[in-house]
């Protein structure tokens, strides 16, 4: 794998450190592929803040998802930049095809912990390029979740990408987390990416710079929720609030809601 590939270990081993913890989201297919994969972090990465962090973004996407699959039942599934993520287990519902893409080199190491099903499929392809398009039904409605990708995208690369999108299906939900150009600035300095040898990241000055090819922003949606923060005890909650939820928090990191109608 290339150093952007290694990432997805980062927020493999939150969940599985919040899983096993008992917060945020259950996610035994997590516990089970980090226990296997043995993959070494250091520093931050490694850090139980960072873990609540991502383990929050991904229960707030999973509840995302499952809502815009409650209001839309005749749609498909689109998790792009999936690595080795387990959204399909704990927010499929087994009805609406399912489809997970990410690079080669990610796809072979996913195939050997999960396993295609008639709803389920897996794809290799580049986000950059709009091959893996041609793989997935075209004209039906979409849900599509981009979930620590857009920061390793330049603006064009995301731009081409939505066009790709809105060409290919007749309606979209789309669901993306950003960083903002201070927080790619930062990363230059210190960035738990850096422990696997990412050095270049890019932002998304604000929402209106990826309305492209019909999209439209819908709307902004809290990182860190109280509900969940509210599962921390003690000096762990109070911390995590000051850290990772407070006005700094969003001075660095967004999530926007966008739909092609």
């Amino acid at each position: 794998m290339n150093s952007i590939n290694k990432t997805l270990y980062i927020p493999l081993y939150g969940k599985a450190y919040v899983s096993k913890r008992g917060l945020f989201l259950k996610d035994p297919k997590a516990e089970e592929i980090w226990a296997a994969a043995a993959f070494p972090l250091k520093g931050k990465a490694e850090s139980k803040w960072l873990a609540f962090y991502l383990g929050i973004r991904a229960a707030v996407f999973d509840d995302w998802v499952k809502k815009q699959m409650e209001e839309d039942g005749d749609c498909i599934i689109l998790h792009l930049g999936c690595g080795l993520d387990s959204r399909c287990l704990r927010a499929g519902d087994g009805r609406h095809p399912w489809y997970d893409v990410d690079q080669p080199a990610v796809m072979d190491e996913r195939k050997e912990h999960y396993a295609e099903t008639a709803e389920y499929h897996m794809l290799s392809g580049d986000l950059r390029e709009d091959t893996f398009l041609r793989s997935l039904p075209g004209g039906k409605r979409a849900i599509v979740v981009l979930e620590g990708v857009g920061m390793y995208m330049k603006p064009k690369e995301m731009e081409a990408m939505f066009r790709a999108l809105a060409g290919h299906f007749q309606t979209v939900a789309l669901l993306v987390d950003c960083y903002t150009p201070l927080a790619a600035r930062m990363s230059r300095i210190k960035n738990p990416i850096k422990t696997v040898g990412v050095e270049q990241v890019y932002a998304v000055a604000g929402p209106e710079a990826l309305e492209a090819a019909g999209f439209s922003f819908l709307r902004e949606h809290d990182m860190t929720p109280n509900h969940f923060i509210n599962e921390l005890q003690g000096m762990e909650k109070v911390i995590f609030k000051k850290l990772y939820a407070g006005r700094l928090s969003r001075k660095l990191y967004r999530m926007y809601e966008y739909r092609k109608a």
